[in-house]
């Protein structure tokens, strides 16, 4: 189990409910750690391949969209993996936040 800043991100990670997205600022937000999106993408890309615990496909770029990662299969995995959770995309391959974002609130 993580501890620290990256435990804190798993925690929210976890939160995000199945056919919904968040941001990676939202994400840092939530743990406590505003203005650190960066980091919640180190945190994700540091996640052991058999973590099956830990939604990271449900994370994604302020404007909707799949951040590409260093293996050139993440990105379509990522995308099948939402689509299988009935997320959306439009045409330009977005997710409407409006729609589909997370509202911890509700």
């Amino acid at each position: 189990m993580a501890s620290g800043n990256y435990g804190r991100i798993y925690a929210v990670v976890r939160r995000i409910p199945r056919g919904r997205v968040a941001t990676y600022g939202q994400v840092a937000a939530l743990a406590g750690l505003p203005r650190h999106a960066r980091q919640v993408g180190y945190a994700l890309h540091s996640l052991p391949d058999d973590d099956d615990a830990t939604p990271w496909q449900r994370v994604v770029n302020s404007k909707g969209e799949i951040s590409a990662r260093c293996h050139p299969y993440a990105v379509p995995q990522q995308r099948e993996l939402l689509e299988g959770e009935g997320v959306k995309f439009d045409k330009a391959g977005r997710i409407p936040l409006a729609r589909f974002q997370w509202n911890p609130k509700r």
